[in-house]
C-alpha cells in the first residue's frame, strides 16, 4: 500500500509540475553575441503591463508583487492602444563581457511621445533616461530619426530593462538590439533610400511645376501640391521632418502629419476633377467630390479646434481616395483612355492602404518586415509614376488632335499655294500677251501722225470706260447670283416644295448645324452656367465651350432638335411642312413624305404643334421665314 501511495504521489507531483511550469514559463532573454548584427524583439520576448490610471511607480513595477502581472504580447508588434495612457514594457538581455562589438537599443517607432527607460546598472540600481518626440531633437544623444541609447556590456548577467511609454498616437513598441557597426550601415542605407524617395517626389513636382508655368493647366498645379503633400506626410511619419525641418518645435510635430494628410485628400480630389474632366463627363460625381471636400474640411477644422486626438483616425482619408478611385474607374468605362493609368496608380495605393489597415486590425501574418512597414511609401511611388503616365497620356491625346488639325491646315495651305501658282502663271501669260499687243500698238502709234495720237487717246478713254463697265457687270452678276439664291430660299420657305428641293438648301447635317449655330448665337455667346461671354470651339462640331467654367453646349441643346432620333435634315423639313400647312398636315402624310414611321411623326409633330400654339402671337407677326421661330426652346 505504501509503495502504491508513493507512486501516485509522484504522478500527481509530476502533473502539477508540468501544469505550473507551462503557465509560469519564464520570459525569454536575448543573448548578446558578436555573431548578432541585429535582433528584433519578438512578442514572446516583450512583456507588457497596462497602467490605465497612471498610479504605478517604478518601485511597484519592479517589485516581485507585480512580476506576474506582466504578460507576453499576443500581437506581433505590441502597441499602446489607449491614447495618452501609460504602458509598461520589459525585456531581458543576457550580457556578454567577451563580446568585442558595441551594442545599442533602438525604438523603431519615432512617433512615440514620451518614453522613460529604466536601465539596470551593475550595482543593482537603475539609471533613468527620457526621450520621445515631445523633446527637442537636439537633446538626442544620437542625431537619428529613431530613439537609441547605448548598452553597457561589462558583465555576463541577465538584466531586465523597463520602459514606460505614453503617446497621443497608437504607438508600436518595436525594440531592436543592434551592433553599432550594423546600425551605422543600416542608417546610411536607410537615409540613402529616403533621399531617393523624396528626391523622386521633388523631381516629379518640379517637372510638373514647369509644365504648369508653360501650359497654365490647373491639373499640373494640383499634381504638384498632391505630391508635396504626400512627401510632407511621409516625412512627418518617418521622423525626417522633425530632424531637418522643425527640430525645435515638438508641439507642431504632434499635428504636422494631420495637416499634410488633409492636403493629400483635398489635392487628390482636385487633381482627379481636373485630369479626368469630371465636371463635363460626370456631373453627379463632380458634385460628390465637392461634397466630400467640404465634409473633409469641416472634419479637419473640428479636430483642430476641439479634439486633436481624432486626428489619429487616419483611415478616414480612405474615403476621399475611394471617391477618386471610383471616379477614375467610371470615367475609364466611359472610354476616356488617360483614366487607365489613373486607375492603375490608385490600385497600388489602395493595396498599400488595405495592407496597413489589415495589419492594424490584427492580421499579423501580413506584417512581414520592412516591406510591409514601408508598403505605403512603395505604393505612393508607384501611384506617382502611373499618375505621371496618365498626365502624359492626356497630353499625348491632345497632341494627336492638334497634329491632325495642323495636317489639315497644311493640306489646305498646299492647295491654296497650288491655286496661287496656277493663277500667277495665268496672269503672267496674260501679261505677256498684253505686252506684245501694246508693243505692236506702240509701233503703229509711232508711225502715225498727231491725228492717230488723238485716236489713241480716245481708245484709252474707251478702254477705261470698258474696265469700269466690266467692274459694274461683275458687281451686277454677284448681286444677281445672290438674288437667285435668295429667291430659291424664299421659294423653299414660302411654297409647297418637295424634300429634294428643300434638301438643296439644307443638304446635310453640317449645313443644318451651321444654320442652328447662326440662329442660336446670332446675338453673341453667353454661357448658361456662369454667364461668361468668351468661348472656345467644343469637342463636337459647331459646339461652344465656356472659357471660364468649361461648360460645353452643343448646337442642338436648347433647341427643338435636342435628343431627337430623326435625321436632322428630315426634322427640318417636318417643321417646315407643319409650319407651312399651319399644323393641318397629318402624321400619316408626314410619314409618307419623309419615309418615317407614323408613330414617330405623330410624337415629334405633336411637339412642334404644341410649340406653334405657344408661340402663336409671335408667328402672326413673323415674316415668311417665321418657321425658324419654332427651332429654339
Amino acid at each position: 500500500m505504501s509503495s502504491k501511495f508513493l507512486f501516485h504521489c509522484k504522478v500527481v507531483f509530476l502533473i502539477l509540475f508540468l501544469l505550473t511550469s507551462k503557465h509560469s514559463e519564464a520570459q525569454e532573454a536575448v543573448t548578446i553575441s558578436d555573431q548578432i548584427d541585429q535582433h528584433i524583439f519578438s512578442f514572446k520576448q516583450i512583456e507588457m503591463l497596462h497602467d490605465p490610471e497612471n498610479k504605478l511607480s517604478f518601485e511597484q513595477i519592479h517589485s516581485k508583487a507585480y512580476d506576474k502581472n506582466f504578460v507576453a504580447s499576443k500581437r506581433s508588434t505590441p502597441q499602446t492602444i489607449q491614447l495618452n495612457s501609460p504602458y509598461w514594457f520589459r525585456i531581458k538581455i543576457k550580457h556578454n563581457s567577451k563580446a568585442e562589438k558595441y551594442f545599442l537599443l533602438e525604438f523603431f517607432d519615432q512617433t512615440l511621445d514620451h518614453v522613460t527607460a529604466y536601465i539596470p546598472q551593475q550595482d543593482g540600481s537603475y539609471k533613468i533616461r527620457e526621450f520621445g518626440d515631445r523633446f527637442n531633437f537636439e537633446e538626442r544623444r544620437l542625431q537619428h530619426k529613431n530613439f537609441e541609447f547605448y548598452l553597457s556590456n561589462n558583465s555576463d548577467e541577465v538584466q531586465t530593462y523597463y520602459f514606460k511609454i505614453q503617446s497621443s498616437q497608437i504607438g508600436d513598441a518595436i525594440i531592436v538590439l543592434r551592433s553599432v557597426d550594423w546600425f551605422i550601415s543600416y542608417a546610411v542605407d536607410e537615409y540613402f533610400y529616403f533621399g531617393i524617395f523624396y528626391g523622386m517626389i521633388l523631381v516629379f513636382s518640379f517637372y510638373n511645376l514647369i509644365m504648369f508655368i508653360a501650359m497654365r493647366q490647373k491639373q499640373y498645379l494640383y499634381y504638384v501640391l498632391y505630391n508635396l503633400s504626400v512627401g510632407f506626410f511621409e516625412m512627418s511619419t518617418d521622423g525626417i521632418a522633425y530632424q531637418y525641418l522643425w527640430p525645435n518645435h515638438p508641439v507642431w510635430n504632434q499635428t504636422a502629419y494631420a495637416f499634410s494628410l488633409y492636403a493629400v485628400s483635398i489635392f487628390a480630389l482636385l487633381f482627379t476633377r481636373e485630369l479626368l474632366f469630371v465636371k463635363s463627363k460626370a456631373p453627379k460625381l463632380n458634385q460628390l467630390i465637392l461634397i466630400v471636400i467640404a465634409i473633409r474640411t469641416i472634419w479637419f477644422l473640428y479636430c483642430l479646434a476641439f479634439n486633436q486626438n481624432l486626428f489619429n483616425y487616419k483611415f478616414i482619408d480612405a474615403i476621399p481616395l475611394a471617391v477618386a478611385f471610383f471616379t477614375g474607374i467610371y470615367i475609364y468605362k466611359q472610354g476616356y483612355l488617360p483614366a487607365r493609368f489613373f486607375v492603375l496608380g490608385y490600385s497600388f495605393l489602395f493595396a498599400g492602404f488595405l495592407l496597413k489597415f489589415l495589419i492594424m486590425l490584427g492580421f499579423d501574418t501580413l506584417n512581414f518586415g520592412v516591406i510591409s512597414y514601408y508598403s505605403l511609401s512603395f505604393c505612393f511611388i508607384l501611384e506617382m509614376v502611373f499618375l505621371s503616365f496618365a498626365i502624359g497620356d492626356k497630353v499625348s491625346i491632345l497632341k494627336k488632335k492638334k497634329d491632325k488639325v495642323q495636317r489639315q491646315m497644311i493640306r489646305q495651305m498646299a492647295l491654296n499655294a497650288k491655286l496661287k501658282d496656277s493663277l500667277n502663271e495665268e496672269l503672267e501669260s496674260q501679261v505677256q500677251e498684253r505686252t506684245r499687243e501694246v508693243f505692236h500698238k506702240s509701233l503703229i502709234i509711232e508711225a502715225k501722225n498727231g491725228e492717230l495720237q488723238k485716236a489713241n487717246d480716245l481708245l484709252k478713254q474707251q478702254a477705261e470706260e470698258i474696265s469700269r463697265m466690266n467692274t459694274l457687270l461683275e458687281q451686277d452678276n454677284q448681286e444677281l447670283q445672290t438674288n437667285v439664291e435668295k429667291v430659291t430660299r424664299d421659294r423653299v420657305m414660302s411654297a409647297d416644295v418637295d424634300f429634294e428641293e428643300f434638301s438643296k438648301i439644307y443638304p446635310d447635317k453640317e449645313s443644318c448645324n451651321l444654320f442652328l449655330s447662326e440662329l442660336k448665337w446670332k446675338d453673341g455667346y453667353t454661357c448658361r452656367k456662369c454667364k461668361n461671354d468668351h468661348y472656345y470651339n467644343g469637342h463636337i462640331a459647331y459646339s461652344r465651350r465656356c472659357s471660364k467654367c468649361s461648360y460645353e453646349e452643343s448646337v442642338t441643346t436648347y433647341t427643338i432638335f435636342h435628343n431627337t432620333r430623326i435625321p436632322i435634315v428630315k426634322a427640318f423639313y417636318m417643321i417646315f411642312l407643319i409650319f407651312s400647312s399651319k399644323g393641318k398636315i397629318s402624321s400619316h402624310k408626314l410619314a409618307e413624305i419623309l419615309g418615317i414611321r407614323q408613330s414617330t411623326c405623330w410624337t415629334y409633330g405633336s411637339r412642334i404643334k404644341q410649340v406653334m400654339e405657344e408661340r402663336k402671337t409671335q408667328l402672326k407677326k413673323a415674316n415668311k421665314n417665321g418657321w425658324s421661330l419654332l427651332v429654339l426652346d
